[in-house]
């Protein structure tokens, strides 16, 4: 048995596949948004700063390398499942969640070397948030790790 996680992380969630699908509509998103960044950013160099918008967001050429990789890795680990994606969303959600804390704090200063606007955090957030989430609901393990099902549990509880 595994040691490693909280006993209130759910094993085998009955909507599992829907937080995978999350999880792998969460990548397309991030690869998506790094593909139009990359082609919108293209000549304003790696760290430029431009009034450029992409999907609403702002955006140069570093950050938008950034979320294709991002978004490529959340992918990939989805496609191969076995628990590789709850690892890679936990960590990648999380990561999000400090980098979009970093461009909130120097939004208006010179630190804000990725070119982020109040609408690119709050687009960061919810990726993360997302991917979070995803990485918690859809664990994979043996029928005895699983936990009773709400309804089992409540009987079990009206019984006792």
């Amino acid at each position: 048995m595994e040691t490693d996680t909280m006993a209130h992380n759910p094993v085998n969630h009955p909507l599992r596949p829907l937080y995978r699908a999350l999880g792998a509509l969460t990548g397309i998103y991030l690869v998506l948004f790094g593909i139009l960044g990359a082609i919108t950013t293209a000549g304003d160099g790696l760290f430029g700063d431009s009034d450029e918008r992409v999907l609403g967001q702002g955006t140069n050429l570093f950050w938008s390398i950034v979320t294709v990789l991002i978004g490529a890795i959340v992918l990939v680990a989805t496609v191969l499942g076995r628990n590789s994606d709850t690892v890679v969303d936990k960590y990648f959600g999380w990561g999000l969640l400090v980098v979009g804390s970093y461009e909130l704090a120097a939004i208006r200063t010179d630190a804000n070397f990725l070119d982020f606007s109040v609408s690119t955090v709050v687009v960061t957030y919810l990726i993360g948030l997302v991917l979070i989430m995803a990485a918690y609901y859809s664990k994979v393990g043996p029928s005895e790790q699983t936990g009773a099902p709400r309804q089992a549990r409540e009987r079990q509880a009206q019984n006792a």
